[in-house]
């Protein structure tokens, strides 16, 4: 780009900031939309939780904006080294972004599930779960702003907490719904809420992987921390 025209060159960085500024806008709506769907699950609140299945469809919008405003940038400035990895990034944690939305909007659907049926199980350790998996996503996030690996790392290594209390939440659901078998439906959905929840975690880890390689034009070959309960399952 030596020899590109100066108004050139800024046109181009400001589809870069934009293209970021997409991101951040998008993981802003994730995080409302996990926000109300925490509320929804503590407050049994069927309206709030069709608010959130409708809203889902504004986080699509976004990932397809953002879609776009890539392929754009791939063809018509054809970007190398940084500048190729930061709209492959984008690309791949907007999918992660919307990955994160459909978790959401599946744990509002159970949530309604679980409110128009008889009075069901306690909701447990699941609220702290979902703060968790969302303050994940949160510090994730401003890592890709700051485009600090350090903060990325960290949160890519810290998978395994999530896991621990995912594994020790359904192992309570399951010893639940052992002593009340006439609630077994209620108690499957809780067990899917509670996946749900993990997922988001685990796209949270995705997307620190991005960070990383964004910044560094490496990929994370570490294998990813788990809890040795889920090594176990994975077997």
């Amino acid at each position: 780009m030596k020899n590109t025209p100066p108004h050139i060159v800024t046109a181009y960085e400001d589809a870069l900031k934009r293209l970021k500024s997409g991101i951040v806008q998008m993981a802003g709506a994730a995080e409302t939309q996990i926000d109300q769907t925490l509320a929804c699950l503590t407050q049994r609140n069927p309206d709030l939780a069709r608010e959130i299945v409708d809203a889902d469809l504004h986080l699509d919008s976004f990932e397809h904006e953002i879609e776009a405003s890539c392929m754009r940038m791939l063809v018509l400035r054809q970007p190398v080294a940084d500048d190729l990895r930061e709209v492959i990034g984008a690309l791949k944690i907007a999918g992660n972004l919307e990955r994160v939305g459909d978790h959401a909007k599946n744990t509002a659907r159970r949530s309604v599930e679980l409110v128009e049926g008889p009075d069901g199980p306690p909701i447990g350790s699941l609220p702290a779960l979902g703060r968790l998996v969302r303050e994940r996503l949160t510090a994730v996030i401003d890592a890709y702003v700051d485009r600090d690996v350090e903060a990325a790392l960290r949160i890519w290594r810290s998978d395994q907490e999530v896991d621990e209390l995912y594994t020790s939440l359904c192992q309570g659901i399951t010893e639940s719904g052992r002593r009340s078998g006439e609630q077994f439906t209620q108690h499957m959905h809780l067990l899917f809420i509670a996946k749900s929840l993990e997922r988001i975690g685990d796209h949270a880890t995705n997307i620190a992987e991005v960070v990383h390689y964004v910044s560094t034009g490496r990929p994370l070959l570490e294998e990813r921390p788990q809890s040795a309960d889920r090594n176990r399952s994975q077997d």
